[in-house]
């Protein structure tokens, strides 16, 4: 199952929207067959493993990071392909969470008298699809909010410079972040601040996420780099309608949604919802203060992706969140930590939003257990 699921990890970067799956044909106590699923509408892993095995699949162990399919989408369920090459037994990491699958494949199967058995490295499984189980169990993609800063929490100068505060090791780090994300969100005061392309430029990738800007107002420049940037669309999302701006923008090749909320302002949870729709796995966040405030208050926030630089800034400098002030600590967001590393000569620390003490203190036994050697915490490579 650890190979399987090395075997998945391939398709970090490129199976979106669908999940990341490996599969191992055991023979006697030999692989005989194995494979990946590289992206949506090439064959799934079973498939790959079962043409590898041949006849020798007849009597064999499937060992599989993920319910084999039952459905028809753009190939034919891979459930019905293990029946009909004879596979004794089929031993997969998780069920999946696909209202179209969940369950139904593991069904299929043992109607066909195939021996089945479930959660051999269920957690491992479910964190290299993390952004799959979330869309089809919340509705929403799983949102990683990057974040660079001094020791002292300052992401930028008064004057809004923040180029760079993290060394290079760190920024090609986190454009492996980037890539295996389906989508990359920022807000209107990043775009007039740093003007970013936001695209994946410092590592190697098949493919760019989808760009998405939050601003409200529709005050984008029709200039700004983002809109010229190679590969991906744009998906520009205001609240107030501004129908000649909108019509600017889509010259540029940008898409433009309103989507409002009771004050004006663009509603952060209705957008997750759309993205989740348009099958948007993984979110990869890089805002500045006043968005990254507003959707951690808001609860669209799930991990965040920390890198912290040897140096001080100084009060002066601007913070990573625009909170409302606390009067009492239980109130505070608290995290858990997943993983920490060295990057160059900065430290990333990868942690979740856990809600409250008692929830952290149940997370904090699986976070330090959780990774294991088909762990994900950081994407292949080293990245």
């Amino acid at each position: 199952m650890r190979q399987a699921l090395r075997l998945a990890g391939k398709g970090l970067y490129t199976s979106t929207p669908n999940p990341r799956v490996g599969c191992v044909i055991v023979q006697g106590g030999v692989a005989v067959g194995s494979g990946w699923h590289e992206k949506a509408g090439t064959p799934h892993a079973e498939a790959h493993a079962l043409r590898e095995a041949g006849e020798r699949a007849r009597g064999a162990t499937a060992y599989v990071t993920l319910e084999p399919c039952s459905h028809h989408g753009r190939t034919p369920p891979c459930a019905d392909a293990l029946i009909a090459a004879g596979v004794a037994r089929v031993v997969a990491a998780m069920q999946d969470p696909h209202p179209a699958v969940s369950g139904s494949g593991f069904d299929r199967l043992r109607a066909a008298g195939i021996a089945v058995q479930t959660g051999l490295l269920e957690d491992d499984a479910r964190e290299l699809n993390i952004g799959f189980v979330s869309r089809h169990t919340r509705g929403r993609p799983w949102v990683r909010l990057k974040v660079a800063a001094s020791l002292d929490g300052r992401t930028a100068l008064a004057n809004g410079a923040s180029q760079w505060i993290s060394g290079a090791a760190a920024r090609r780090d986190g454009h492996a972040w980037r890539a295996r994300a389906c989508a990359i969100l920022t807000g209107i005061g990043t775009v007039k601040d740093d003007d970013p392309q936001l695209s994946v430029r410092d590592v190697a990738t098949p493919r760019q996420p989808l760009r998405v800007l939050i601003d409200s107002r529709l005050e984008v420049n029709p200039a700004a780099r983002l809109f010229f940037a190679d590969g991906g669309k744009v998906l520009v999302i205001a609240a107030q309608p501004n129908e000649d701006k909108a019509a600017v923008l889509r010259d540029r090749g940008a898409e433009v949604l309103f989507i409002p909320n009771a004050q004006g302002k663009t509603e952060l949870a209705a957008v997750l919802r759309e993205l989740g729709r348009r099958e948007i796995n993984e979110l990869h966040v890089e805002a500045g203060a006043r968005l990254n405030g507003s959707l951690l208050r808001e609860g669209c926030v799930d991990e965040l992706l920390v890198y912290l630089a040897p140096s001080v800034i100084g009060d002066s400098g601007r913070g990573m969140f625009s909170l409302p002030e606390l009067t009492e600590l239980s109130r505070r967001t608290v995290l858990v930590i997943r993983d920490t590393a060295a990057i160059g000569g900065d430290v990333r620390i990868v942690a979740r939003v856990v809600g409250d003490e008692r929830v952290a203190d149940q997370a904090r036994p699986a976070a330090a257990n959780g990774m294991g050697d088909a762990g994900v915490a950081a994407p292949p490579g080293g990245h």
